[in-house]
């Protein structure tokens, strides 16, 4: 699965990086974000468009693993 790294950017930024990703990977995505503000509209972003979404939390970071709904 593709990674993307969004950390240290501020909205809208995560969402644009995770929108350009999912033209180019239909299959899903792995994006890393770093605020609480990113997770929750990348998140809703993935969710509006068909995709699940699972959030894992790992230290400072959440990585968000955007998936084709099966």
């Amino acid at each position: 699965m593709n990674e993307y790294n969004a950390k240290g950017l501020s909205c809208p930024e995560p969402v644009i990086m995770a929108k350009k990703a999912l033209k180019e990977n239909k299959d899903g995505i792995d994006i890393l974000v770093d605020n609480v503000a990113s997770k929750e509209n990348v998140k809703r972003y993935a969710e509006a468009t068909g995709y699940a979404v699972e959030i894992k939390e790992e230290g400072m970071l959440w990585r968000l693993m955007i998936r084709e709904q099966s």
